[in-house]
């Protein structure tokens, strides 16, 4: 499943695959600005400084105007580490996934990142941009044509992307795209087991203990599907690792079922 490739034709950044030794080469730095400066919305209105990064293993190549970056706290920091004085700057991100990086781009500028979030009146539903239009059985996931994984070099598999993206943002302090990577992760359905506890187990690794939101909404998954992953051998397998994850997951069952004894004992008050 989700065999079809992520669509680049909506966002904002212009990337290119840097070659051995050519992130000193000012032509190609320089040509990468001027496409950014013609291409990017509104562009016209924005007049600082314009800030590259060399994101992931490859050194693939980002722009982006450090006015828009302010919104970021972490971003505003690496700015303010950088020669003041330089009408440019360069900013080396090599642990950080470039489609991830992307989305966060196209969210300070757009606001949202693709598929975006649309409301249906008629229905008085959210729903992804395009998850109606490529119906596709093997791709279940209600997001149309657009895969609901993404490849993590960090991990050596593919995990949820709005997961991925959630925990980006936790990092460079935007809490706007949380609530909304989460909201949009709670729209995906028919994702393999596998995929799922990867997933939560990065979550749990990429989000500090007082960030209960993503964890909350994998520990609830697990819960209202737990026949599935009961008959899953790749559960059995990670519970047998242990990990926070799972003492999470075994307090909130307990939690569930007293909740369900409680609610039979309100109708049958004799029962202990």
């Amino acid at each position: 499943m989700f065999k079809r490739s992520f669509r680049t034709n909506d966002r904002v950044e212009k990337a290119v695959k840097l070659k051995k030794n050519s992130s000193r080469d000012a032509a190609k730095l320089a040509k990468l600005k001027q496409s950014f400066e013609q291409s990017s919305p509104g562009s016209s209105s924005l007049t600082s400084r314009i800030v590259t990064f060399t994101v992931g293993k490859e050194g693939r190549l980002f722009a982006a105007h450090e006015d828009v970056l302010s919104l970021s706290p972490f971003f505003t920091a690496a700015c303010r580490g950088n020669i003041r004085e330089s009408q440019s700057m360069r900013i080396n991100l090599p642990g950080e996934e470039p489609e991830i990086f992307s989305c966060v781009l196209e969210y300070l500028y757009k606001g949202d990142y693709y598929p975006r979030l649309m409301h249906n009146k008629r229905r008085s539903s959210w729903e992804l941009e395009d998850a109606e239009k490529s119906p596709n059985p093997e791709n279940p996931g209600g997001r149309g044509s657009i895969e609901a994984t993404t490849y993590i070099s960090t991990v050596g598999q593919p995990l949820l992307k709005d997961t991925v993206i959630y925990c980006a943002a936790e990092k460079y302090g935007l809490e706007e795209l949380k609530r909304l990577a989460l909201r949009k992760q709670g729209l995906q359905s028919g994702i393999e087991v596998a995929t799922i506890l990867r997933s939560a187990r990065y979550a749990y690794d990429n989000t500090p203990d007082t960030d209960s939101r993503l964890r909350a909404h994998y520990l609830a998954l697990i819960i209202r599907c737990r026949k599935t992953f009961k008959r899953s051998g790749t559960m059995q397998t990670e519970m047998e690792s242990g990990g926070k994850l799972f003492f999470d997951l075994f307090v909130a069952l307990c939690n569930h079922v007293d909740d369900i004894v409680d609610v039979g004992n309100a109708r049958s008050p004799m029962t202990v």
